[in-house]
Formats: structure tokens, C-alpha cells, sequence
């Protein structure tokens, strides 16, 4: 028997890929429960199919799920949640810096490729970027320990005061039309604004 392998690697449908991410992302990072109600917003999918999901991914020992309060990933779901995420930002990187794509174009696209299962393309693709440490909507970038770069610290719009100068580092909606909005206003990365009133 000591010539007999056997794979201990989960396979996983993208579907329970988006599951583990979407998880991770209403769970402030792995620190509170989701609802069942919360996932199934933002995957606009019926509540009684998240539950069985759910149920799925707890019985390969990737959630942790309490009946009518919650679910919460385990070490092993956050890990794979963390290598999607970098995957979709890395790739982001890709199309906005190098392939010249706008900002509001790269999330489906991303969205395609983060599902692409190789850790080499994935780490000569970090190289190839020059390691970048942000997404293209100023979100962190895991490295390949899962460890997200610390940002200055910063605020939201609407925490500062009149007369107040700041610059944009990112951006919590990434929708297409709200991105059109900010790119029409000349509010992207890097500017630098002051608030009137």
C-alpha cells in the first residue's frame, strides 16, 4: 500500500467556489455569521437552494453551519476562499494594466478566469504584474501565504468633514454603473478630492 496514492484534493464546482467567496466577503473576512437570506441576495439565488448548498459544503467540512443563526467558513473554506479572491484580483490587475480594459469592464471576466486551477500561472502571473499589492478598485490582494497588504489607514466619503482633502485608494461598489458614474466624475484611484459641503 506504500505505492498507492490517493487525492485528498477537494474538487469543487464554481458554484460552490462563489459560495466559499461570497461568504468570506459578507463575513467582514471570516469574523461574523452570514444568513443563509444575506447569501442568497447576493447570489440572487432561492433561499431553500442556499440551504442545501450550505448543507453540501458542511458536509466536505467547508462551513460551519448553526440552523437559523448562520454560517461561518472553516480554515479550509477560508483557505480556498482566500486563493479565489486573490486569483479574481490578480487577474483584474491583468486586464486593466495590461490589457488596457476599464475598470468597469474586468469584474465578469475575473469572475470567468479566478476558477482557472493552477498555483504556477497564478504566481508567474503576481510576478508578471510586479506584485501588486491593490485591484483596480483598491481591494487588497492576498499574497500567496493569504495575506492581505495593511492599507494607511482611511475613511468613506461620508465620515469626512467640509474642507477636508483626501485620495481615493478604492471603492466598496464595484457596479458597473456606479464605476461609469465615478469615471464620468473624474473620481478614480490615486485623484485627490476635497469636500465642499
Amino acid at each position: 500500500l506504500k505505492y498507492f496514492y490517493v487525492m485528498t484534493n477537494l474538487i469543487l464546482s464554481k458554484s460552490e467556489e462563489n459560495y466559499l467567496k461570497s461568504i468570506y466577503n459578507l463575513s467582514d473576512s471570516g469574523s461574523k455569521l452570514v444568513t443563509t437570506n444575506s447569501i442568497s441576495k447576493i447570489l440572487n439565488i432561492e433561499p431553500a437552494s442556499v440551504t442545501d448548498m450550505i448543507k453540501k459544503l458542511s458536509a466536505k467540512k467547508l462551513v460551519s453551519y448553526t440552523k437559523y443563526k448562520g454560517v461561518n467558513l472553516t480554515k479550509k473554506g477560508e483557505k480556498i476562499a482566500v486563493e479565489i479572491i486573490r486569483n479574481h484580483r490578480l487577474w483584474e490587475v491583468f486586464l486593466v494594466d495590461k490589457l488596457q480594459f476599464k475598470w468597469d469592464e474586468v469584474h465578469e471576466l475575473a469572475e470567468q478566469l479566478e476558477h482557472v486551477k493552477s498555483e504556477k500561472l497564478i504566481n508567474n502571473l503576481e510576478a508578471f504584474l510586479g506584485f501588486p499589492k491593490f485591484d483596480p478598485h483598491g481591494d487588497p490582494i492576498p499574497d500567496r501565504l493569504g495575506v492581505l497588504p495593511k492599507r494607511e489607514e482611511s475613511k468613506t466619503l461620508d465620515e469626512m468633514l467640509e474642507d477636508e482633502k483626501g485620495v481615493i485608494v478604492g471603492v466598496k461598489n464595484s457596479e458597473i454603473e456606479f464605476l461609469q458614474f465615478l469615471e464620468e466624475h473624474d473620481l478614480t484611484l490615486g485623484k485627490t478630492i476635497t469636500v465642499q459641503k
